[in-house]
């Protein structure tokens, strides 16, 4: 629908410091006059009193479809407000990040304030199926030249409701991996342990393999003993270890044992679990740690021997 220019005389403007909520009757008005003949008589002051009558009419005889506008955009204010006080309520039983909890509850008033317009505008006489047309071949350009950004925000809606991941926890995929920091709607951002970040967009991450290790992480450590070693005596060692460091979780309980036969050494795996902002700490302070108790028990860690026998021809 087209609103035709109209020239508004300064004599004119006080009457048309309308709020937003009546502005649409009047540009109704507005249009309805723009389409009539101009006057005939070139004196501004007859012309602004012929227009002043016209306007006087229009509302006369549309008081009923301007009244009922009126009202419709009135009760459209209040319900987007009780709706979106409704929205955050119902979401705060969720657990989503607050930006995105807030601009949720604003989409949805904004959904109502709109379909309070577009009633408005039918009880007032305007064409909606023209308007509604328009509104739609104007959707379908947007989506078109915002294709990557709407597939972002479906995908970070899709996050957002699924869950493969929360804030907090640490995942590893495209071949990155980090602490989740944030979760928004167009993109996921990641705090790598070199406490750098990375920012993945929201749609390179639905369908992608997900590795979610959560809030803990378990470390991948390993020590060499010599073959004369009293294994049972290096094992309780490390527990013990592992038992005096405050980093380390005592549930799930950390796994030690032989893992290897080496050339020169036998290997013995320890697989303790810690929270995810110790993963790195933690490793450096076992090592450490269990050195020197080999070190005091006099557990030997052997270096690498190679054998080598000389043959006379």
């Amino acid at each position: 629908m087209r609103f035709a220019a109209v020239e508004v005389d300064d004599t004119l403007r006080p009457m048309i410091k309308l709020r937003p909520v009546f502005s649409i009757p009047f540009l109704l008005a507005v249009q309805t006059f723009a389409a009539a003949p101009a006057p005939a008589s070139s004196d501004p002051i007859r012309q602004v009193e012929v227009w002043k009558d016209k306007l006087v009419g229009f509302v006369i005889d549309h008081a009923g479809g301007l009244i009922g506008a009126i009202a419709i955009m009135i009760v459209g204010v209040i319900a987007s407000r009780i709706v979106a006080g409704f929205m955050i309520r119902a979401l705060q039983r969720i657990e989503m990040e607050p930006p995105v909890r807030l601009l949720l509850s604003r989409m949805a008033r904004l959904l109502v304030i709109g379909m309070a317009v577009v009633m408005a505008l039918g009880t007032a006489g305007a064409n909606v199926a023209a308007l509604v047309a328009g509104i739609g071949v104007a959707g379908v350009g947007i989506g078109l030249a915002m294709q990557g950004m709407l597939s972002n925000i479906v995908a970070g809606l899709t996050i957002i409701f699924t869950k493969p991941f929360r804030v907090g926890e640490y995942i590893e995929l495209l071949g990155v991996q980090g602490q989740v920091d944030m979760v928004e709607l167009f993109s996921t951002k990641l705090r790598h342990p070199d406490r750098s970040l990375v920012v993945i967009p929201n749609r390179k991450i639905v369908g992608e393999i997900l590795h979610n290790y959560g809030t803990i992480r378990q470390l991948d450590l390993d020590v060499g003993v010599a073959y004369n070693t009293d294994l049972a005596a290096a094992i309780a060692a490390v527990r013990e270890v592992l038992v005096q460091n405050p980093r380390v979780l005592k549930d799930p309980q950390p796994a030690v044992g032989v893992s290897v036969l080496g050339e020169s050494s036998i290997h013995i795996a320890i697989r303790p679990w810690v929270k995810v902002p110790d993963y790195g700490p933690a490793g450096a302070e076992l090592y450490q740690t269990i050195l020197e108790r080999f070190r005091r028990s006099e557990i030997v860690i052997p270096l690498p021997q190679t054998e080598v026998r000389m043959l006379n021809a």
